[in-house]
């Protein structure tokens, strides 16, 4: 499966979505109009090392962003080789893991928005349902198991390099004030991966809502932005 992370066809498209989405330079101050120069110089030595296993990813940039009601949302900015790095990781696994997700997720996923949930939830208040249930997993990406996760994530992944790649990123550390802290649990919002990581641990739990049938009539999950609410589950 790394060989598929690390194809040529793949690599192009993970360079293009990251210039195209742009975005703020990490700890190193490369900014995305210069990543393409930059991986002219360093890429053969960076494919070598994530090939060997060898890749240390760099820790993110801390960034804090006020929430709407109080309060302040912890992002981690990586660099932008590990922005690609991540894109290419992304679109080999969504193709693996996506189509199995609850068709009551909306958060994060192709074709998916926040405006779908919307619509759906405009349904069920059409057929009648008349009482909502929503649940705020409080600092949810800042808690992640990373055990729990990668378990999760070897379930359909079974290339022992590219899980250790991934476990690289989860433990990658965050700088805050120029000390480099470790990351024991959490998986840091502002990297492409982290969305795909949070919905593969929260399926179980999209699952779990589903087979309570009566009790549940359905149940619709949106992954908001990085300034809202992380996770959000609303039982209709």
């Amino acid at each position: 499966m790394l060989e598929k992370v690390l194809s040529r066809d793949n690599l192009m498209a993970a360079l293009k979505r990251v210039e195209a989405n742009r975005g703020a330079a990490g700890i190193d101050g490369v900014s995305t109009e210069q990543l393409r120069d930059y991986l002219r110089q360093h890429w053969a030595t960076i494919r070598s090392q994530i090939e060997k296993g060898t890749y240390k990813p760099s820790p993110v940039r801390r960034v804090e962003i006020p929430k709407p009601d109080g309060g302040i949302r912890l992002l981690g900015i990586p660099t932008v080789v590990d922005r690609f790095i991540q894109q290419a990781i992304l679109q080999v696994l969504t193709p693996i893991f996506d189509p199995e997700f609850s068709d009551s997720s909306f958060g994060f996923r192709p074709g998916r928005r926040a405006h779908s949930a919307v619509r759906k939830a405009q349904q069920y208040i059409n057929e009648g349902f008349r009482y909502v249930v929503d649940i705020d997993l409080e600092k949810f990406f800042d808690r992640v198991n990373h055990d729990i996760l990668m378990s999760r994530v070897a379930r359909k992944v079974k290339d022992k390099r590219l899980l250790k790649l991934i476990r690289a990123y989860l433990q990658s550390g965050v700088m805050v004030n120029g000390v480099c802290v470790t990351t024991e649990e959490g998986t840091p919002q502002g990297g492409p991966l982290s969305p795909l990581l949070a919905n593969i641990l929260l399926d179980d739990l999209d699952k779990e809502l589903e087979k309570k049938g009566d009790t549940v009539s359905a149940a619709m999950r949106t992954t908001a932005t990085s300034t809202s609410a992380p996770n959000v589950r609303v039982n209709v």
